[in-house]
């Protein structure tokens, strides 16, 4: 059996490397959570769309326009009041808009199309993970006070609706019709 003494010798470089273990671990788990947070805080920033290449892919609710085949360009406000003006917009069925954000509040605002299950169903996503990162080609964000675009080419027949996604602003009706006829 070995003694009060030799028990302490084995002891004291355990306590050590649990105590640096412990550091290690605080620390690695707080250089996780910052780099979580400023990807989270880029999520929905301007810069995570100008970097994205577009992508042409069909939705229900039509497929990305080209800049040069725009035949309109209808201005949408954004509002803190949570409203988009208009939130109303008749659309021929073929025609390729720009649709140009104007970001009038102090908060950031958004402007995503597509059905309305799909857009209820996205709100309910960025509730349980309000720093998820969306970028395609049929969502504008747009900080306070700055403009966005979407450039949208409408060849589907139906109604869509256009939506805010940033959690509290969809829930709090920031909601627009699109009518595609």
């Amino acid at each position: 059996m070995g003694t009060e003494q030799d028990a302490q010798t084995v002891l004291t470089p355990l306590r050590e490397h649990t105590s640096m273990s412990r550091r290690l671990f605080f620390i690695q788990c707080l250089t996780l959570g910052l780099t979580l947070t400023s990807q989270s805080l880029l999520a929905h920033g301007p810069a995570s769309h100008a970097q994205k290449p577009l992508i042409r892919e069909q939705q229900p609710w039509g497929i990305a326009g080209d800049a040069t085949e725009v035949q309109r360009e209808i201005p949408i406000r954004m509002t803190d009041a949570m409203r988009f003006e208009p939130d109303r917009v008749e659309i021929r069925l073929g025609e390729t808009i720009r649709f140009v954000h104007n970001n009038t509040g102090k908060v950031m605002h958004e402007m995503v199309i597509g059905t309305q299950a799909a857009l209820a169903e996205h709100a309910e996503m960025m509730l349980k993970f309000p720093g998820m990162e969306h970028d395609e080609p049929w969502m504008a964000h747009v900080e306070p006070g700055g403009t966005g675009e979407i450039i949208w080419t409408f060849n589907r027949i139906g109604e869509f609706e256009f939506a805010c996604l940033i959690p509290g602003h969809f829930q709090a009706g920031m909601v627009g019709q699109l009518i595609v006829r």
